[in-house]
């Protein structure tokens, strides 16, 4: 599967499995740009990140961390 940024829950799924020990709490958006980079599946202009489509994968992320505790 490639992600891309449109891909925000997808890439909030993936973030979550590499990063399961991470307090969401401490997590910058600076951190989800970094991350997302790094992810193998990733395939996407990195000039093309904002601070919506950052703050979409954290809340993506947060609401996963929610709801599967």
């Amino acid at each position: 599967m490639t992600l891309n940024w449109e891909s925000t829950y997808a890439i909030a799924l993936e973030l979550r499995r590499q990063h399961p020990e991470v307090n969401l709490a401490y997590v910058t958006l600076g951190q989800i740009y970094k991350w997302t980079l790094q992810l193998s599946e990733f395939e996407d202009d990195p000039s093309l990140a904002n601070d919506d489509i950052l703050y979409a994968i954290y809340q993506d992320w947060f609401e996963e961390y929610i709801h599967g505790q």
